[in-house]
This record gives C-alpha cells, structure tokens and sequence, in this order.
C-alpha cells in the first residue's frame, strides 16, 4: 500500500446497501428468492458500488460487504459447520448486551434499542467447526475483482471476522473449553483469510468486540482477566495468519458502531499494547468522534512498528454532519505529525451500514462523507509533500 507521495484513501467494508438490492436482500432472508437472481442482483449491486466508491475518490475499495447476509461477524454462522439452529433472544426494548453505558443510560437505551434492526438471535457451537462457505468466498472475492477491472481500480479488500468477533455471540456447548473452541475456530477462518490473500486482494480482520468486551467484563472482572480472555483470541487469531504476508492483512477495532455516549469505553492507551501484538500490515481505528478523537496521542509515546500503517477514522459513521474537508486533513496530519505521512492512510470509523438491513447514516450523505474524505487526503498531502 505506497503512498507514493500522497494520503490515500479507504473505509471499513460496509456500505449502505441501495433500495433495489435491499428489497433483494430482503426477499433472499426470506426466501423468496433463488440463487441465480441473488447472485445476479448482487453481481450488479457491487458493480455500482465499487464504481462509486472510486468516483468518491476512494483508493482502496471494497464490495460493501454486500454479498454478506448475517451481518459483519455473523455471516461467518452460515460459513461454518458447527453451530446450531438460531436461538431468538426477547429484546423487549433492552441493550443485546449490558455494559456500564447500558447501565448508567437505562432510559436511553430503552429507546434506543428498540427502534434500532439489531441482531435478536445467538448461534451456539454444538459440533465441530470446519470452513464451508467456499463457494460464497468466492463469489465475493470473483465479484469484487470484476467489479474493480470494470471501474479501473487496482486495489480491494474484504472484511472479515476475527476469532474474538466471529462467536462473541455463539457460546460454546461442545468443546470442552474456551481454548479450544476459540482455536478450532480461528482454524477454520483462516481459509477465509488465506483465500482473500491469495487472491490478490487485502484481508480486513474486523475486531470491534476486542475493545467492546474489556466494557462489557470489567468490573466485575477485573483488568487482568480480560487481558487473558483477550490474549487466547489474539494468539489464535496471529496463529490464523501465520504465513499469510503481513502486509497485506489490516486490522480493525471500533467502540461499536451505535451512536450512543460511549462514557464506558475502554481508553486506546489501555490496549494498544494488546493491538500492536497483532500480526498485522495496517491498523484501522476509530478516531473521529467526539469519545476518541483526543487520543491520537497516544501515538506520541507509543511506537509504530516499522513497516507497519496507521489507517485512522478521519470521518465518524455516528452522525448525518459531513465533516469538512479541512477537518479532516488536520485530523490527518495529527496523525502524521506523530507516526509520518507515509505511515498514514485516511480511513472510516466503522462501516456505514452494521448487518445488510441497517443504515448509521443516510447514503446520500455516506458518498460526501466518502467524497470530504477523499478531498481532505488531498489537502493534507500537499501539505505534506507540497
């Protein structure tokens, strides 16, 4: 990923899905709709959207994560042998998970949760767990590569769940303990990171439970045993990748793609430590709103390691104002004051869209938050390079 003198640019992985492939999704969730439409519809649906990403100014691009129909981490369910029928939760108004946030805003949440199309159901783990969503792998990977010679884009990627993520929501009822259940499947999605890889393409390791997890344990638990929760998903995760070049797997963490207050956040100083152990090429963090925008600092006494890329969020997902692009090349260049402007690449916080049927902001608004971005990298670059 040069720079070649310039800030590039890319995003998360999901997009906002437009009206006609959402009415498709919506008829293939219930379905209503066989595989040869689905795939025809989305063959085209990511066709627009690559191409409209790199009218945005977009460099690095994705598929949107639109042939996913699970969501960001549970679309790995239907990919895997393993894991049971879908189990409905009774939401009845209520945070799918408690954490101090939920706690010390009972009554928002209460509002909040129930208008929002979150996920109402757990998978759990009942059998061994082996890769076997292939053919949907690649037709993702096919439909992204077509797409990005059609609209003369050299460079894509695909997300993907990390170990932590992928059954954060699954609990385990067959192996005979956490260990091991986390290791057979970080196993099992390491062929989709190889695959994506092999391909040509970059992998995007999506980890938003990492973070999410320290809120959700501690207290009661305490400091040190999320680090060993932690840790074992780490190592299996690093285990997933070991041989696939480092340089071209990304990692992403965000505080959850809600738009609530985020008072119980875990602060970035207090695991970054934990993040840099990730074999990793590039680290894409949430950055740009108002909870975490201050801690670009950390990067003034905590080292990057050589070769390895800071893809910060230079444009928030949680609110419907389009950051000018002014905003965003000095977000930029806080950034590159500390780490270099060749070590940054202007990202997203999160993705724009959290499972198929759900928009964080209004698409027309998603492309000028794309398109500020875009103008912003330009802004900062010849600042930086003149």
């Amino acid at each position: 990923m040069s720079n070649d003198k310039r800030v590039l640019t890319t995003h998360v992985g999901s997009l906002v899905r437009p009206p006609e492939f959402r009415a498709k999704l919506e008829q293939r969730i219930a379905g209503e709709l066989g595989d040869d439409e689905f795939n025809a519809a989305l063959r085209a649906a990511v066709d627009g959207v690559v191409a409209r990403q790199k009218q945005a100014g977009v460099d690095i691009v994705s598929d949107g994560e639109y042939g996913k129909i699970g969501g960001w981490e549970q679309y790995v369910i239907a990919r895997l042998s393993g894991f049971g029928e879908r189990q409905e939760l009774a939401m009845e108004g209520k945070a799918p998970t408690i954490c101090g946030d939920h706690r010390s805003f009972p009554e928002f949440y209460g509002e909040y949760w129930g208008g929002q199309n979150t996920p109402e159901g757990i998978y759990p783990c009942v059998g061994p767990i082996t890769y076997t969503g292939h053919d949907e792998l690649q037709r993702d990977i096919a439909n992204l590569k077509s797409a990005m010679a059609k609209a003369g884009v050299e460079t894509g990627f695909l997300p993907v769940a990390a170990p932590a993520s992928a059954f954060a929501l699954s609990p385990n009822q067959y192996y005979a303990s956490d260990e091991d259940y986390v290791q057979a499947g970080a196993a099992a999605l390491r062929e989709e990171y190889k695959a994506i890889v092999d391909a040509g393409l970059f992998v995007q390791i999506d980890d938003a439970h990492l973070p999410f997890q320290y809120d959700a344990m501690v207290p009661p638990a305490s400091k040190e045993d999320y680090f060993r929760w932690a840790r074992l998903r780490v190592d299996a995760l690093n285990e997933a990748l070991r041989g696939i070049p480092q340089d071209r797997v990304r990692y992403h963490i965000c505080w959850g793609s809600w738009n609530g207050p985020h008072t119980s956040d875990v602060e970035l100083k207090e695991i970054v430590h934990l993040l840099l152990e990730v074999n990793v090429g590039a680290y894409c963090i949430e950055a740009a709103n108002a909870r975490h925008e201050h801690e670009w600092q950390v990067w003034k006494t905590v080292k990057l390691p050589e070769g390895r890329k800071l893809v910060p969020g230079c444009v928030s997902h949680q609110t419907n104002v389009v950051e000018h692009p002014e905003l965003v090349a000095e977000r930029i260049l806080r950034f590159a004051s500390v780490v270099g402007g060749e070590n940054v690449i202007a990202g997203t916080d999160c993705g724009f869209a959290q499972g198929p049927l759900m928009a964080r902001v209004h698409p027309t608004i998603m492309w000028a938050k794309l398109e500020a971005l875009a103008q912003g990298a330009k802004i900062a670059s010849r600042t930086l390079w003149g």
